[in-house]
Parts: C-alpha cells; sequence; structure tokens
C-alpha cells in the first residue's frame, strides 16, 4: 500500500477497494440468471451437485481452479477471470480480518527491530 503522509491511503487511486469484497460466485449467480439458465440445469451440465454449485453462487464456497474450468465449458467465460476474482476476494478477506492485521503488525515491526 503506498504511504503519503497526511493522506488517507485509502483515497489513492491504486489503492481503492470495495466496500464488501465481492465473491466471483455472485457474478456468476447474476449471468446464469442473465442468460435464463437454472442452476439444477447448470449443475448438471457440469457435472457437479446441486448443492456445491449453489454454494459457490451463495458465496459459500470457493471457485477452485477445477470449478472455474467447469463454468468455462459450460458458459465459455474464460476460466482465468474467476480465479482473479476468487484470488482477490480472499485477498480482500484476509485483509479485513482484525486478528491477521494485528498478527501481519507484529511481523513488521519484529522485522523492523532486525
Amino acid at each position: 500500500m503506498i504511504k503519503i503522509e497526511g493522506v488517507d491511503p485509502r483515497m489513492i487511486a491504486n489503492n481503492l477497494s470495495p466496500y464488501r469484497p465481492i465473491h466471483p460466485g455472485e457474478i456468476l449467480k447474476e449471468e446464469i440468471e442473465y442468460r435464463g439458465i437454472s442452476q439444477r440445469k447448470l449443475a448438471l451440465q457440469m457435472g457437479v451437485a446441486y448443492s456445491v454449485l449453489n454454494e459457490i453462487l451463495n458465496s459459500k464456497r470457493p471457485v477452485t481452479t477445477e470449478y472455474a474450468l467447469f463454468f468455462e465449458a459450460a458458459l465459455g467465460i474464460d476460466a482465468g477471470i474467476f480465479i482473479r476474482m476468487q484470488a482477490d476476494y480472499n485477498l480482500q478477506v484476509a485483509q479485513k480480518d482484525s486478528k491477521l492485521s494485528k498478527r501481519l503488525a507484529e511481523i513488521r515491526k519484529a522485522v523492523a527491530a532486525l
């Protein structure tokens, strides 16, 4: 993160992040609704359990590389998009974790003292 004295780092263009991390499942859910595909039909086409697909679309399960490839095959959308979205989501969630933030601060302080 860029640090400039007297400037809130969240206000620098390169540091902008969404108020709420967006799970790739939300985007996928909108896409299949737009296309008029039922979750059950898509799950069947992808060869996955309906419950698994539903959990992904409701942000309760991550989009793994394997599932991203299934979505690519079924929807024709590049798997890399979903993999990057999931990585960004994971990073944003981790950055908002107060316990992790505290631990990272302790590590930075210890390293600075070396």
